[in-house]
Protein backbone atom coordinates (compact mmCIF):
# COMPACT_ATOMS: atom_id res chain seq x y z
CA UNK A 1 0.00 0.00 0.00
CA UNK A 2 1.31 3.41 -0.54
CA UNK A 3 0.23 6.92 0.25
CA UNK A 4 -0.55 9.48 -2.76
CA UNK A 5 0.84 12.71 -2.56
CA UNK A 6 -1.28 15.13 -1.37
CA UNK A 7 -4.34 12.86 0.30
CA UNK A 8 -4.42 10.52 3.38
CA UNK A 9 -6.71 7.75 1.71
CA UNK A 10 -4.50 4.81 1.05
CA UNK A 11 -4.30 3.79 -2.83
CA UNK A 12 -3.35 0.22 -3.96
CA UNK A 13 -0.26 -0.52 -6.39
CA UNK A 14 -0.42 -4.42 -6.13
CA UNK A 15 -1.38 -4.01 -10.41
CA UNK A 16 2.32 -2.12 -10.76
CA UNK A 17 4.28 -4.29 -9.05
CA UNK A 18 2.82 -7.25 -10.37
CA UNK A 19 2.09 -6.85 -14.22
CA UNK A 20 -0.55 -9.02 -16.52
CA UNK A 21 1.24 -12.07 -17.83
CA UNK A 22 1.47 -12.52 -21.31
CA UNK A 23 -1.89 -13.78 -23.24
CA UNK A 24 -1.58 -17.51 -23.78
CA UNK A 25 -2.79 -17.31 -27.15
CA UNK A 26 -0.25 -14.90 -28.11
CA UNK A 27 2.81 -16.81 -26.72
CA UNK A 28 1.81 -19.78 -28.77
CA UNK A 29 1.51 -17.73 -31.93
CA UNK A 30 4.65 -16.28 -31.77
CA UNK A 31 6.04 -19.97 -30.69
CA UNK A 32 4.43 -21.51 -34.02
CA UNK A 33 5.84 -18.19 -36.43
CA UNK A 34 9.07 -18.84 -34.54
CA UNK A 35 8.46 -23.11 -35.79
CA UNK A 36 7.87 -22.68 -39.49
CA UNK A 37 10.99 -20.34 -39.98
CA UNK A 38 12.77 -22.57 -38.73
CA UNK A 39 11.33 -25.62 -40.32
CA UNK A 40 10.56 -24.26 -43.59
CA UNK A 41 12.99 -22.44 -46.04
CA UNK A 42 10.90 -19.82 -48.48
CA UNK A 43 11.10 -21.35 -52.12
CA UNK A 44 10.57 -18.88 -54.85
CA UNK A 45 9.10 -20.36 -58.29
CA UNK A 46 9.16 -18.70 -61.66
CA UNK A 47 7.77 -19.21 -64.47
CA UNK A 48 9.21 -17.52 -67.41
CA UNK A 49 7.04 -17.11 -71.00
CA UNK A 50 4.75 -15.31 -74.02
CA UNK A 51 1.88 -16.77 -73.77
CA UNK A 52 1.02 -15.75 -77.65
CA UNK A 53 4.35 -17.25 -79.09
CA UNK A 54 3.79 -21.24 -78.92
CA UNK A 55 6.02 -23.15 -76.94
CA UNK A 56 7.36 -20.21 -75.26
CA UNK A 57 4.70 -20.01 -72.86
CA UNK A 58 5.50 -23.51 -71.64
CA UNK A 59 7.37 -21.56 -68.64
CA UNK A 60 3.69 -20.22 -67.29
CA UNK A 61 2.18 -23.16 -67.78
CA UNK A 62 4.28 -25.22 -65.36
CA UNK A 63 4.17 -22.51 -62.81
CA UNK A 64 0.14 -22.69 -62.72
CA UNK A 65 0.61 -26.63 -62.84
CA UNK A 66 3.24 -25.81 -59.25
CA UNK A 67 0.92 -23.65 -57.52
CA UNK A 68 -1.47 -25.82 -57.77
CA UNK A 69 0.84 -28.25 -56.34
CA UNK A 70 2.75 -26.16 -54.44
CA UNK A 71 3.13 -26.47 -50.02
CA UNK A 72 3.03 -23.59 -48.09
CA UNK A 73 5.99 -21.35 -47.76
CA UNK A 74 6.70 -21.89 -51.79
CA UNK A 75 5.74 -18.47 -54.13
CA UNK A 76 5.00 -18.91 -57.30
CA UNK A 77 5.47 -16.20 -59.77
CA UNK A 78 4.54 -15.67 -63.70
CA UNK A 79 6.80 -14.02 -65.18
CA UNK A 80 6.05 -12.61 -69.44
CA UNK A 81 9.14 -11.14 -70.57
CA UNK A 82 10.51 -8.42 -67.95
CA UNK A 83 13.21 -11.04 -66.48
CA UNK A 84 14.95 -7.80 -65.03
CA UNK A 85 12.43 -8.35 -62.23
CA UNK A 86 13.74 -11.92 -61.03
CA UNK A 87 16.52 -9.66 -59.41
CA UNK A 88 14.08 -8.01 -57.09
CA UNK A 89 12.30 -11.18 -56.19
CA UNK A 90 15.40 -12.98 -55.49
CA UNK A 91 15.42 -10.99 -52.10
CA UNK A 92 12.69 -13.09 -50.95
CA UNK A 93 14.04 -16.39 -51.28
CA UNK A 94 16.67 -18.68 -49.99
CA UNK A 95 15.47 -20.92 -53.25
CA UNK A 96 14.59 -20.31 -56.04
CA UNK A 97 13.47 -22.58 -59.56
CA UNK A 98 13.24 -20.95 -62.70
CA UNK A 99 11.31 -22.60 -66.12
CA UNK A 100 11.74 -20.98 -68.98
CA UNK A 101 11.95 -22.30 -73.18
CA UNK A 102 15.21 -22.94 -74.95
CA UNK A 103 16.44 -22.72 -78.53
CA UNK A 104 19.65 -24.83 -78.60
CA UNK A 105 19.49 -27.13 -81.14
CA UNK A 106 18.44 -29.72 -79.95
CA UNK A 107 15.15 -32.25 -80.09
CA UNK A 108 12.31 -30.32 -79.01
CA UNK A 109 11.13 -31.49 -75.11
CA UNK A 110 14.58 -31.94 -74.25
CA UNK A 111 14.98 -30.83 -70.52
CA UNK A 112 18.02 -28.84 -69.45
CA UNK A 113 18.54 -28.83 -65.99
CA UNK A 114 21.31 -26.34 -64.51
CA UNK A 115 22.73 -25.08 -60.74
CA UNK A 116 23.19 -21.06 -61.64
CA UNK A 117 25.44 -20.96 -58.24
CA UNK A 118 28.14 -23.98 -58.89
CA UNK A 119 28.25 -22.22 -62.92
CA UNK A 120 27.05 -19.97 -65.45
CA UNK A 121 23.90 -20.94 -67.38
CA UNK A 122 24.85 -21.30 -71.06
CA UNK A 123 23.42 -18.31 -72.92
CA UNK A 124 23.00 -19.77 -76.16
CA UNK A 125 20.50 -22.28 -74.67
CA UNK A 126 18.18 -19.14 -74.10
CA UNK A 127 19.39 -16.97 -77.09
CA UNK A 128 16.09 -17.21 -78.43
CA UNK A 129 13.15 -15.48 -76.47
CA UNK A 130 10.64 -12.71 -76.90
CA UNK A 131 12.27 -11.40 -73.06
CA UNK A 132 15.08 -8.49 -73.97
CA UNK A 133 16.79 -9.32 -71.12
CA UNK A 134 17.38 -13.11 -70.81
CA UNK A 135 17.76 -15.24 -67.49
CA UNK A 136 21.46 -15.84 -67.89
CA UNK A 137 22.08 -12.08 -67.81
CA UNK A 138 19.44 -11.96 -64.75
CA UNK A 139 21.46 -14.26 -63.18
CA UNK A 140 25.35 -13.11 -64.04
CA UNK A 141 23.93 -9.58 -63.11
CA UNK A 142 22.65 -11.01 -59.62
CA UNK A 143 25.56 -12.84 -59.10
CA UNK A 144 27.55 -9.68 -59.40
CA UNK A 145 25.77 -7.97 -56.85
CA UNK A 146 25.41 -10.22 -54.93
CA UNK A 147 21.93 -10.77 -54.61
CA UNK A 148 22.17 -14.51 -56.15
CA UNK A 149 20.23 -16.55 -53.59
CA UNK A 150 22.08 -19.42 -51.96
CA UNK A 151 20.37 -22.16 -54.30
CA UNK A 152 19.26 -21.30 -57.82
CA UNK A 153 17.87 -24.42 -60.28
CA UNK A 154 17.23 -23.04 -63.91
CA UNK A 155 15.20 -25.45 -66.24
CA UNK A 156 15.42 -25.33 -69.92
CA UNK A 157 12.66 -26.96 -72.29
CA UNK A 158 13.56 -27.32 -75.78
CA UNK A 159 10.71 -25.63 -77.47
CA UNK A 160 9.56 -26.68 -81.04
CA UNK A 161 7.67 -23.64 -82.15
CA UNK A 162 7.80 -19.91 -81.07
CA UNK A 163 5.29 -18.32 -83.94
CA UNK A 164 2.63 -16.50 -82.85
CA UNK A 165 -0.51 -18.47 -81.40
CA UNK A 166 -1.48 -19.74 -78.12
CA UNK A 167 -0.77 -23.59 -77.28
CA UNK A 168 1.90 -25.75 -76.63
CA UNK A 169 2.81 -28.45 -78.90
CA UNK A 170 2.35 -32.00 -77.89
CA UNK A 171 5.60 -32.81 -77.43
CA UNK A 172 6.67 -29.79 -75.10
CA UNK A 173 3.52 -30.36 -73.17
CA UNK A 174 4.52 -33.78 -72.08
CA UNK A 175 8.11 -32.36 -71.31
CA UNK A 176 6.09 -29.99 -69.33
CA UNK A 177 4.43 -32.45 -66.64
CA UNK A 178 7.91 -34.19 -66.26
CA UNK A 179 9.30 -30.74 -65.56
CA UNK A 180 6.68 -30.26 -62.78
CA UNK A 181 7.33 -33.69 -61.32
CA UNK A 182 11.24 -32.79 -61.10
CA UNK A 183 10.46 -29.13 -59.53
CA UNK A 184 8.42 -30.86 -57.05
CA UNK A 185 10.88 -33.04 -55.87
CA UNK A 186 13.15 -29.96 -56.18
CA UNK A 187 10.52 -28.18 -53.49
CA UNK A 188 10.73 -31.46 -51.00
CA UNK A 189 14.40 -31.95 -51.20
CA UNK A 190 15.05 -28.14 -50.44
CA UNK A 191 12.20 -28.36 -47.37
CA UNK A 192 14.05 -31.11 -45.73
CA UNK A 193 15.85 -30.38 -42.61
CA UNK A 194 18.54 -32.26 -43.40
CA UNK A 195 19.60 -30.97 -47.03
CA UNK A 196 23.57 -29.79 -47.25
CA UNK A 197 23.94 -26.83 -49.74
Amino acid sequence: MAVRTGYTQLRPVHILLLPLPEAPYRAGIKRRVELNLECDTPVLVVGVGNPYRGDDAVGLFIARQIRDLAPRNVEVHENFGEVSGLIELFGNAEAVIIVDAVSSGCKPGEVFRFDAVSGKIPVDYFRFSTHAFGIAEAVELARTLGLLPPKVIVYGIEGKTFSIGEGLSAEIERAAQKVVELITQDIQDIREPDHNW
